[in-house]
């Protein structure tokens, strides 16, 4: 007897089922199964993938879902209908009922009463069973109310098409024999075929333990005699086809289980996997999508020239552009990122100059997607778009992480609903989720917990448990100590990278022309836009077209910096900042880069000042050069741009390729133009060899081995130099960096960088306001202002808004620096139009609510109220009386004077010190001048250098706010030590040897700040690090 295992649930009901469904799969492979069903809970978030496993495996897919709605008898309560796609339009059904369900009732959040006499659209080609489970509502009616049970079949009968068949499901059980007797009874009264349901909750009896885990995960709850419970075997598990066909015969249920194969043979529903499908960009100014684009991209060409005439080079790339869109059929792709783009220059949400390949199109930077001139800069259109590898463009489109919603609501209320939707992506339960989660089912403290996610040990990439087990002797120790502990380390084991929880890719979209429910599913998603059932591994080989916004907060540093300088009348474009601006050009070469996007590692700015870039080119050449593998070029880069080395060419036709990276080959596009150049390659060829070569497709790879060989013979070389530079491409291919990308984020960083030096006040106030939520990160770069010569100014309640903002060219503290104040208090301050007078008037017109003696003094500390009262003492010493006299007299200042008012105590002005200390208790940092960064201004006399720029073997001046200071005793007696000392730029450990320690000892005092007299060496353990060893030391008394 051929059986088909009919209803299954997979993890895909997140938190209800342990069942991975390649596991599904092989175990049922292993049982005799041919054909297999899945059905999770209203979601069909697995049935992709199911389907692409089944056919790996020969087992025969049906494809499906459990539909959990409102009862059609007792519309009060939930219960379930299993659904199986016949067709293929069954199973576009299957996906639209998932989607109007999690839709209408936003994933189940909603109490909103939803049966199936709502849906009756999408009931067309599927088979459709009554369940046997607890869940069944015919079920739940034979226990209370036989008679109903007639009701519900008449309403089920009567809501199913023709082209549907109805089922009712029964389970082989003594314990349901009375409910057996009277499925078969309404069975033959209503001619109604029965059929085996097992239920299929997971795969093995024990796996009951895993769901029991699952169920407490999903409750926030605690197991129960959790010992016992791990022992029992559940019945819910995939029996084997013999198992079945015995069990149901003694029930005298033959033909249900027969029925189970029938069902099979009925559902040949497929998944359609296809290349994505372009959608049509709907205009109606010109006929084609051809036409309009031809128009815009021309004109666009011509407004970049000023509307003078194009130079025939570039209207030549322009039209050969063109024509290879329109073959290869991206007409409408050019529009639709086109219009996102232009959507962004309309409301004035900043793009920056591009990304990735597509800054080598014409077209791109016509349309004014991209900022960078490819001609200009030598970039390819075939290393973005080659007709000889038809594949889609991809067009990435950078936006400021604080803005990316507003384009996907754009292009949601653009395309409509339907059409656009957001993209699915899990949390699963990885190795530390997993314990923790397991622990709190167990009963584990938080103690406990912390101590199970600490026995994971720290790794880069991510790491399993059984790693951890071997890894780590911690845990190991902490698994072997008790019999609950390796009982919860195993059920975390057999738990661990399930799905936990869906979530949105925050990046994607996908848009098309057909209904996205019919392609992927749909369901509810946070913007009010809908979202795809499918993750980003599937939505584009179902046929949608994905486009990332990708959320680029230093672009959003851009446009605050941008709008801060226009807001003073400014008029700055970034796209007209000189490339070759000398001041610029300058911070690069001292490594000056920190908050510099793509800059700002200590390693890259090292290399700036080894290499001294004195032009835009080499930004670009070491902004490509420095990640892993290209880096071992770095070197000879170096080397041969100072003239230390001789530059050497694989061959001299190769100059004019390699002489601006000084014959180091660095990018993608020098690989294509030595293959065009020497070998004759055309670009989309020459492209096929990039790619194999930076995909390591070593079949290509030979292949174009020979052709490149035959090629260079063909055009008048000898047959060594082609041997000879290909075995050199094939080298450095594979590091080779993709320059249109490296043109383009060396451009952003350029930009930024020029902000930086001639308006730091903008600049850092836009810094600072993205880093507010740290105040290390504020306190450094409150550091680094003062280190450019931008004073910083206390909050001030009259004018300070909730953010930094900058005020005569200097910094001020926005109100939301102060710690520990409500949002709703700071915004009605912010929000006050009339300056308060004195803090007796402030207290007076503010929302009594907030009349809290603490949150007012610590505006005090602040130094909001220095403007109408610079006695911050006085203001605190008299406080709390102002405050309870307020809260007394109200609004009524007669009333106030009438009782005597607040004799105010008098108390003396704070100190600098005083202020810095209550400034630092009020918003975890200073706005004073910092004592370490006027000392560094004082020692530039001296030739003092930040720590972070010495080298191996140099001696030299520093300065130093002394840290940590660890003594120790040597072999003979005497006392040495290693101290910790920070500047603005690093904190170094620096060596202080006898002799030297002998002598200034009794001067050496945590957090005082010294000149220091240095000499760096070669770390004894590790020859590539520096050991810093102290020659000298002056103690620097700063007075403020």
């Amino acid at each position: 007897m051929r059986i088909a295992a009919i209803q299954n649930l997979s993890s895909f009901s997140l938190l209800e089922s342990p069942t991975r469904i390649k596991d599904l799969l092989s175990t049922a492979k292993d049982l005799g199964y041919e054909a297999v069903g899945l059905t999770d809970i209203n979601v069909t978030y697995g049935l992709v993938n199911f389907y692409e496993l089944a056919k790996k495996v020969g087992i025969k897919p049906l494809l499906g879902m459990e539909v959990r709605l409102n009862g059609l008898v007792d519309s009060t309560n939930k219960y379930d209908l299993i659904v199986l796609a016949k067709s293929n339009k069954g199973y576009r059904n299957v996906l639209r009922l998932s989607s109007a369900i999690n839709l209408l009732t936003e994933n189940g959040e909603n109490k909103k009463v939803l049966t199936l006499k709502e849906l009756t659209k999408y009931l067309e080609d599927l088979v459709v069973i009554i369940p046997a489970n607890t869940r069944s509502e015919l079920l739940m009616l034979f226990e209370q109310n036989e008679r109903l049970g007639s009701e519900l079949i008449r309403d089920l009968k009567g809501l199913i098409p023709q082209s549907s068949s109805l089922y009712m499901g029964v389970y082989a059980s003594k314990t349901q024999q009375s409910y057996i007797d009277y499925v078969k009874t309404m069975s033959k009264q209503f001619d109604l075929p029965m059929v085996a349901v097992e239920d299929g909750q997971y795969l093995r009896p024990k796996d009951q333990f895993l769901q029991k885990t699952l169920f407490t995960i999903k409750d926030g709850g605690q197991l129960q005699n959790i010992e016992d419970l791990s022992k029992q075997n559940g019945s819910h598990f995939l029996n084997s086809s013999q198992e079945l066909s015995a069990r149901y015969h003694n029930f005298d249920l033959d033909k249900a289980l027969n029925n189970t194969w029938k069902i099979a043979e009925d559902c040949n529903a497929e998944v359609i996997f296809q290349s994505p499908v372009l959608p049509k960009y709907h205009q109606d100014k010109f006929p084609t999508s051809k036409e309009y684009l031809h128009y815009l991209a021309q004109t666009g060409l011509e407004t970049r020239f000023a509307n003078k005439k194009v130079p025939e080079a570039y209207q030549k790339r322009l039209d050969y552009e063109l024509s290879v869109i329109n073959k290869m059929g991206f007409d409408d792709y050019f529009l639709i990122v086109w219009d996102v783009v232009n959507y962004c220059h309309r409301v004035k949400i900043t793009t920056g100059p591009g990304r990735g390949s597509a800054c080598g199109s014409l077209v791109s930077y016509s349309l004014r997607i991209t900022q960078v001139d490819p001609l200009q800069y030598h970039l390819l259109f075939e290393r973005f778009l080659n007709p000889s590898r038809h594949e889609m463009p991809d067009i990435d489109l950078d936006i400021p992480d604080n803005q990316r919603d507003d384009v996907i609501e754009y292009m949601y209320h653009k395309y409509g609903m339907d059409h656009a939707a957001q993209i699915l992506t899990f949390g699963t339960l990885a190795a530390k989720q997993a314990l923790r989660d397991v622990g709190r089912a167990f009963g584990a403290s938080a103690v406990e917990l912390n101590k199970w996610a600490n026995a994971v040990p720290y790794s880069k990439k991510k790491i399993t448990l059984r790693e951890s087990y071997k890894d780590s002797r911690e845990m190991r120790l902490l698994v072997n100590s008790t019999e609950q502990n390796k009982l919860l380390f195993k059920t975390a084991l057999g738990l661990e990278g399930l799905p936990r929880h869906y979530s949105i890719h925050a990046a994607g979209l996908v848009i098309s022309d057909n209904s996205i429910a019919e392609i992927s599913g749909l369901q509810s998603g946070q913007l009010g836009i809908p979202v795809t059932q499918q993750t980003k591994k599937y939505v584009e080989s179902l046929g949608l077209l994905k486009i990332d916004f990708l959320g680029l907060r230093n672009l959003t540093i851009l446009g605050n910096t941008l709008n801060s300088i226009r807001g003073q009348g400014i008029k700055i474009d970034p796209n007209k900042i000189p490339l070759n601006d000398p001041k610029t050009l300058k911070l690069f070469q001292e490594g000056k880069t920190d908050a510099v996007f793509q800059f700002e590692s200590d390693g890259i700015r090292r290399v700036l000042r080894e290499l001294h870039p004195d032009n835009f080119e080499d930004l670009v050449a070491v902004n490509a050069l420095y990640r892993p593998g290209p880096m071992q070029n770095i070197p000879t880069f170096i080397a041969r741009k100072q003239g230390k080395e001789p530059v050497t060419y694989p061959d001299p036709s190769l100059k004019k390729i390699l002489a601006p990276t000084y014959g180091v080959l660095v990018y993608q596009e020098q690989v294509m133009q030595t293959a065009q150049i020497l070998a004759g390659f055309s670009l989309g060829e020459a492209d096929i060899l990039r790619r194999a070569m930076s995909k390591k497709n070593q079949d290509v790879i030979e292949q174009e081995r020979n052709r490149f060989i035959e090629g260079t013979v063909k055009k008048g070389h000898d047959r060594k130099v082609g041997e000879r530079v290909y075995h050199y491409i094939e080298q450095f291919a594979n590091y080779g960096f993709n320059r249109s990308h490296a043109v383009a984020y060396t451009e952003i960083a350029f930009w930024l960088a020029y902000l930086k030096v001639h308006y730091p006040a903008e600049f850092y106030t836009s810094m600072l306001n993205s880093v507010s939520s740290s105040k290390f990160k504020v306190r450094n770069y409150i550091m680094r202002a003062q280190e450019a010569n931008v004073r910083i100014l206390p909050p001030d309640i009259n004018e300070s808004p909730l953010n930094f903002s900058v005020k005569d060219g200097k910094i001020l503290v926005g109100l939301r620096a102060v710690k520990g104040l409500r949002t709703d208090f700071l915004t009605q301050i912010a929000d006050t139009k009339e300056p308060f007078k004195d803090l007796n008037d402030f207290l007076r017109r503010i929302d009594a609510k907030f009349l809290q003696v603490g949150a007012i003094r610590s505006l005090i500390m602040a130094g909001c109220f220095d403007h109408i009262d610079g006695n911050r003492n006085e203001l605190l010493k008299n406080c709390q009386d102002i405050v309870e006299n307020v809260q007394l007299t109200g609004q009524n200042l007669s009333l106030s004077e009438g009782l005597g008012g607040v004799p105010i105590k008098p108390a003396p002005a704070p100190t600098k010190a005083e202020k810095v200390e209550m400034e630092e208790k009020a918003m975890g940092f200073s706005t004073m001048t910092s004592p370490l960064i006027a000392v560094q201004k004082y020692a530039k006399q001296f030739d003092a250098k930040p720590l972070d720029q010495f080298q191996i073997n140099e001696t030299g001046v520093g300065v130093g706010k002394l840290m940590t200071l660890k003594r120790i005793r040597t072999k003979k007696g005497t006392t040495m030590a290693f101290a910790s000392f920070a500047d603005s730029s690093s904190c170094q450990e620096v060596v202080i040897f006898p002799a030297i320690y002998e002598k200034i000892h009794n001067i050496l005092k945590e957090r005082s700040i010294y000149l220091l007299g240095l000499k760096i060496q070669n770390d004894r353990y590790d020859s590539s690090k520096k050991q810093y060893l102290l020659t000298n030391l002056r103690e620097v008394h700063f007075k403020g």
